[in-house]
C-alpha cells in the first residue's frame, strides 16, 4: 500500500530548503515552493521540492523507488536547457513525522506556472505557437538523448518567469533500448496513442516508442491552438473510444475549423492512426516544421520594448524587431527577449557557457572534453548564430584538470582570430571563476586543462 502525497506545512525544514506555499500535487507526488534558509551560494534562493511519497509495503516500496529512480537518473544525466533543472536530491528524515520519514525530495528549478495553468486563465494563448516550438525542442534534445517522456501533457509543460518553458514530470521516462523503451503502465488517456490505450504489459512495464512523444504532442498542440481536442467526445473515456475507432479506419481526425493552416501538416503527421506511420526519431524534421509553423507575426516585438514615436527612433525598433524575429524563426528566442536565470544554473562540476552577460540567455553545460560544440554528444546550436557572452567554471579543485581552455576552432584548433594572433587558443577560464567575455568570442571546443 502506497501512502499519497501528504500535506507538508509551511516552514517545514528539508535540508537548506523552507517549504513556503504549495504549488501543485498529483497521484504520486506533491510540490512546494520553497526558500533557501542556508547552504551554499551555489544554489538559487528559491526553488521548487517535489516530495515523492513513501509506502506501506515492501512491493510498493520497490514501485516508488523505481519511478523516482527514472526522474533522478534523467536528471541527473541530461543537462538540456528545456528540461527542468534538478538542483539536489533529499532524503526527509524525521521519524516524528512517519507520513514524511523517508520521502524523497527533489529540489527542482522553480516555475512560474503549468501550461495546464496558463490554458486555464487564456485558453488560446496569444504565444501558443512558441510555446509549442520550445515543447517540440525540448522533445527532440530528450529523445536525442536516448529517452522517451512518456506522460507528455500540459500538467507536465512548466513555463518559467521569463516566460520559457520546461519540460517536466519524467517518473514515466523510459531510456530507449534500440527501438523501445519500458515504461511503467500510466499515461493520461487524451494524451496516450491508441496502440498504448489497451497496451500487452510484461514484467518489465509496458513497451513504448518516441512515436508516443509525437502523438502526445500532437494532441497538446490542437488543445494550445484551439482550445479543443482532435477527437470528439466530451469526456476523456469517449475520447479514449474515438482513438481507438480511429486506429481502426472507423473513425476520422476532427482538427479544429480554427487551427491555423500552417499547423494542418504538422498535426495530421504527428497524429497518424499507427505508429509506423509516425516514423521514429523524427523529432528534428519535426521540430523544423513546428519553428516554421510558429513564425511570430511582423506585428510581434519582444515584451519590454516601448512603442516608438518618432520616426527614426520606428527605424530603430525595427530593426531590433526583425533581428529577434529571425532568431525566434532560427530556433533561438520563442518568447521574452532577453532571458534571464543567473550563473546558478550552472550545475557543479561543469563549465558553462551562455549567450549574455552575467550567466544570462541561453546556456550550454559540460562535465568533459568536447571538441566540436555542432555536432557532439551534447550540441550547443546557439553558438553557431551567436557569440558566447559569459562563462563560469563550477568545478571542483580537487580534480586534476579543473581549469578550462577552449577554441574557435574545433578538435581544439585555432580559428580565425586566434589563428591571426598566432595564439593556441581563444580563453581559458580558471575553477570557481565567472565573468562577461568581451568582444565576439565564438568557440567551437573545449577541454579541461590542469592550470590555464
Amino acid at each position: 500500500m502506497t501512502r499519497g502525497p501528504r500535506a507538508v506545512p509551511t516552514g517545514y525544514r528539508v535540508g537548506s530548503w523552507e517549504v513556503r506555499e504549495p504549488l501543485g500535487t498529483g497521484a504520486f507526488s506533491s510540490v512546494y515552493a520553497a526558500r533557501r534558509a542556508t547552504g551554499s551560494d551555489a544554489l538559487p534562493a528559491r526553488a521548487a521540492l517535489k516530495f515523492l511519497p513513501t509506502a506501506h509495503t515492501p512491493r510498493g516500496l520497490r514501485q516508488l523507488r523505481e519511478l523516482a529512480e527514472r526522474e533522478i537518473t534523467l536528471l541527473s544525466r541530461l543537462r538540456s536547457p528545456r528540461l527542468i533543472r534538478m538542483y539536489e536530491v533529499l532524503t526527509v528524515d524525521d521519524p516524528a513525522r512517519p507520513d514524511l520519514d523517508g520521502a524523497t525530495v527533489l529540489v527542482l528549478e522553480e516555475a512560474e506556472e503549468s501550461l495546464a495553468g496558463l490554458l486555464e486563465r487564456s485558453p488560446v494563448p496569444r504565444r501558443g505557437p512558441a510555446l509549442l516550438a520550445q515543447v517540440c525542442e525540448g522533445l527532440h534534445q530528450l529523445h536525442r538523448a536516448g529517452w522517451v517522456h512518456g506522460d507528455l501533457k500540459p500538467a507536465n509543460v512548466l513555463v518559467l518567469k521569463d516566460g520559457s518553458v520546461r519540460l517536466a514530470d519524467f517518473q514515466t521516462a523510459a531510456e530507449l533500448e534500440g527501438t523501445h523503451a519500458y515504461s511503467a503502465a500510466f499515461a493520461t488517456p487524451d494524451h496516450t496513442p491508441p496502440e498504448l490505450l489497451w497496451p500487452d504489459v510484461s514484467e518489465r512495464g509496458t513497451r513504448i516508442r518516441p512515436t508516443a512523444d509525437l502523438w502526445a504532442f500532437g494532441v497538446l498542440a490542437h488543445v494550445v491552438l484551439t482550445d479543443s481536442y482532435p477527437l470528439p467526445g466530451g469526456t476523456p473515456a469517449t475520447r479514449r473510444d474515438a482513438a481507438i475507432r480511429y486506429a481502426r479506419g472507423a473513425e476520422e481526425l476532427r482538427l479544429s475549423p480554427a487551427l491555423p493552416a500552417e499547423w494542418r501538416d504538422v498535426l495530421c503527421r504527428c497524429l497518424a492512426r499507427a505508429h509506423g506511420e509516425r516514423p521514429p526519431y523524427a523529432t528534428a524534421a519535426l521540430l523544423r516544421r513546428v519553428e516554421r509553423a510558429a513564425r511570430a507575426p511582423r506585428s510581434w516585438r519582444p515584451r519590454g520594448l516601448p512603442r516608438p514615436r518618432t520616426p527614426r527612433a520606428r527605424r530603430t525598433a525595427w530593426v531590433a524587431g526583425a533581428l529577434a524575429l529571425s532568431l525566434a524563426a532560427a530556433g533561438a528566442v520563442y518568447s521574452n527577449w532577453p532571458v534571464s536565470y543567473g550563473y546558478h544554473r550552472c550545475p557543479v562540476g561543469s563549465v558553462c557557457f551562455f549567450s549574455e552577460r552575467n550567466g544570462n540567455g541561453d546556456m550550454c553545460s559540460w562535465r568533459g572534453d568536447d571538441p566540436n560544440w555542432l555536432t557532439g554528444g551534447e550540441t550547443c546550436r546557439w553558438t553557431d548564430a551567436r557569440p558566447v557572452k559569459s562563462v563560469f567554471n563550477n568545478d571542483q579543485e580537487s580534480k586534476e584538470n579543473h581549469d578550462v581552455a577552449y577554441w574557435r576552432g574545433t578538435d581544439y584548433v585555432p580559428s580565425g582570430y586566434d589563428r591571426e594572433r598566432r595564439t593556441s587558443r581563444t580563453g581559458c577560464t580558471r575553477v570557481n571563476t565567472q565573468g562577461n567575455l568581451e568582444g565576439s568570442y565564438a568557440p567551437r571546443s573545449h577541454r579541461w586543462v590542469e592550470r590555464c
